[in-house]
């Protein structure tokens, strides 16, 4: 078809699927990558307020009941990275055969950093 021959809805037709084209590219080029899932982290402490090293932080999937668990460092932090947002959680602390209480986080908490004090009677 000759550009001459063009009816002008064929111009408006053509017209609006390049803009459209031209739209979506450009939605597509802007988006920004999402966080995958959610940040559970924290630190293990006895009752003075100091960290407890070498403390085991068990994590249980609720839904699988699959367990992981973290060996806390100086810091007495621990993290557990890119968990799913449709599974809910428990969370406790071990050291040296004491434990802390145990903390859940749900499935219907939106946060996607959730941070959490464990505290242990440690000897």
């Amino acid at each position: 078809m000759n550009p001459k021959q063009l009816l002008p809805k064929d111009f408006i037709r053509i017209l609006v699927f390049v803009l459209l084209v031209g739209t979506l590219a450009s939605a597509a080029l802007d988006k920004k990558p999402k966080q995958i899932g959610r940040f559970l982290h924290g630190k293990v402490l006895d009752r003075q307020d100091n960290p407890l090293v070498d403390a085991v932080v068990y994590l249980t999937d609720t839904r699988t009941r699959g367990v992981k668990s973290y060996i806390v460092g100086p810091d007495g932090n621990y993290s557990f990275p890119a968990l799913s947002t449709a599974v809910d959680y428990e969370l406790y602390a071990q050291f040296k055969g004491k434990k802390s209480d145990t903390k859940s986080v749900s499935q219907f908490d939106d946060r996607s950093d959730i941070y959490i004090v464990l505290k242990v009677d440690a000897p």
